[in-house]
């Protein structure tokens, strides 16, 4: 199960983003105050991101921040799935997957769904691939620029 993230879920949502970035799934770390800047951006109702808490059995096992974006390309809205976390207690219990499978529904204005994973995330590209995501030959490239 999944609900909107709110300002009750802003520790959960730190301690996770935190494991997240201390991942496999993850390329770098990044600054703390990214986090705490996300969540406050999303709870004060930003029209560019979205996230969600997974829950199973009353307690939050994960979470799932988004960013909504315009594509020419797509043809239209495309939410990017940026982060998607579950916690290693709740792995293999399906919440990504049932996750995944309900954007359609949470975003019905959406034509595209975009992800991206590190190149040996094979365990997640396998899910992704089940769940009609295909592959991309682009290659993503980022400029930071320092606050």
């Amino acid at each position: 199960m999944f609900t909107p993230l709110a300002p009750c879920h802003r520790e959960d949502y730190l301690r996770m983003a935190e494991a997240f970035y201390h991942s496999d799934a993850v390329d770098h770390a990044v600054p703390p105050s990214h986090f705490s800047a996300a969540f406050d951006a999303l709870v004060a109702g930003s029209p560019y991101l979205s996230g969600f808490a997974l829950t199973q059995d009353g307690q939050v096992a994960g979470y799932a921040l988004l960013m909504k974006t315009w594509s020419q390309e797509a043809g239209g809205l495309t939410v990017w799935v940026d982060e998607l976390y579950v916690e290693p207690l709740f792995r293999g219990h399906g919440l990504g997957r049932e996750f995944l499978e309900a954007l359609p529904r949470l975003f019905p204005e959406a034509v595209a769904f975009r992800l991206e994973l590190a190149p040996d995330n094979h365990r997640a590209e396998s899910l992704y691939g089940r769940l009609g995501f295909q592959p991309l030959a682009y290659r993503q490239m980022i400029r930071q620029i320092d606050p």
